[in-house]
């Protein structure tokens, strides 16, 4: 019998990579596979972790046909999916409402409100099937609480944050549990993307206090998980200690 599979999307860097690295540690006998839009960062990772027990699939979850191929492409395993975690997700920009790019509001919502729909519509039904599974949606203080110039990033998130909820009714009865992981400042890619690579820019966020890093986040995605069976961790918010909400933040 084949062993169970965790899934992971936006695996190329920060939480994603953190959450394979440490997922392939803390449950050995379960195949990863990894999912990303930059082929050579998912291949170094399959090496760095095991070539034997990690697939990538590169492919954009943005795109509804590209996820749709590689569901095809995989039916005959998507069974095995006992772990989902949505973990793919940007932001763009930090603009007022009335000067921010369509472009970026385009990008934000495909990629962290449609294309968590499109992969975990595709998971579910198998889920279903066998009575079993843990989907994990890896939210933001963003989704608790709107800061200036957040909007639609804000947006996104508070829709993550009710797609969770509605989707742990939805499957209630199906020994399926569903958890929301919704951190505060963690010092990865993130603000570098936000801000189209003005490294300076992106430096300054995380400057004089201790932020989160993505082992953090890992680790506690990993705790959860490792619940018994009977126990589902709906929701955790894990802020820094000199973090209090989006915009007060302690700086020394």
């Amino acid at each position: 019998m084949k062993n169970n599979i965790i899934l992971i999307t936006g695996a190329t860097s920060g939480i994603g990579k953190a959450t394979a690295q440490q997922l392939a540690k803390d449950f050995p006998k379960h195949e990863i596979w990894l999912t990303g839009r930059r082929k050579e960062r998912l291949q170094l990772l399959q090496q760095e972790i095991s070539t034997d027990r990690v697939r990538t699939f590169c492919f954009d979850i943005r795109n509804r046909n590209e996820v749709e191929h590689f569901l095809s492409e995989n039916r005959e395993e998507l069974n095995r999916v006992s772990i989902l975690v949505n973990n793919a997700g940007l932001a763009l920009g930090l603009d007022s409402f009335a000067e921010a790019s369509l472009d970026d509001w385009e990008q934000m919502i495909d990629t962290n409100v449609k294309g968590l729909l499109y992969i975990t519509r595709g998971i579910l039904p198998y889920m279903e099937e066998q009575k079993n599974g843990h989907i994990i949606n890896i939210g933001s203080i963003a989704g608790r609480a709107v800061y200036p110039k957040g909007h639609v990033y804000n947006a996104t998130k508070f829709a993550v944050r009710a797609l969770t909820e509605a989707l742990r009714i939805d499957t209630l009865g199906k020994n399926i549990r569903v958890s929301s992981i919704d951190p505060g400042m963690v010092e990865t890619e993130f603000a570098l993307v936000r801000f189209k690579g003005e490294e300076e820019k992106a430096k300054s966020v995380y400057q004089g206090f201790n932020a989160l890093q993505a082992e953090d986040i890992a680790e506690t995605i990993s705790w959860c998980l490792s619940r018994p069976a009977h126990v589902n961790i709906q929701e955790i918010l894990i802020m820094p200690t000199d973090q209090a909400t989006p915009r007060d933040v302690f700086r020394k």
